[in-house]
């Protein structure tokens, strides 16, 4: 299932990134993004909504130390709230929605925003993150 999900989230490299966005033809926002994976491979039930937060609730009891591409990496802010998740694809790096906001909301604000799917190298985002292993039992 791990392979298959990091397969599934390839495909959506360069889409545009969408505020609340869930589906592949609008765009997702980040959380979107990672749920349209975990609910392609079974690990969450198609229809259940969740923000980073949720996921980070869902999986916390799964931390890890040593990430594997299917884990998940959160970013947190000074509240302790997990404000954005992308997917490790190895070791060392995720892909992800992100670049955008509330705002970003058509493809044309992502163009103008630089927002969109792409991968970037783990602790570009700083170093207030939690890795969580949706796969582990």
């Amino acid at each position: 299932m791990r392979e298959l999900a990091v397969k599934y989230a390839w495909e959506f490299l360069g889409l545009p990134y969408r505020w609340g966005g869930d589906d592949p033809i609008h765009g997702f926002d980040c959380s979107g993004l990672v749920l349209e994976i975990l609910q392609a491979v079974g690990l969450i039930n198609h229809g259940v909504d969740m923000t980073a937060n949720g996921l980070y609730i869902r999986y916390a009891a799964h931390p890890t130390t040593a990430p594997q591409a299917g884990c998940l990496c959160l970013w947190f802010n000074v509240a302790g709230l997990a404000t954005h998740v992308e997917m490790f694809i190895d070791e060392k790096h995720t892909i992800g929605a992100s670049g955008g906001g509330s705002s970003t909301t058509s493809g044309d604000a992502a163009a103008q925003q630089n927002a969109f799917i792409k991968i970037r190298p783990l602790g570009y985002r700083g170093t207030n993150y939690r890795i969580v292993d949706p796969f582990a039992n």
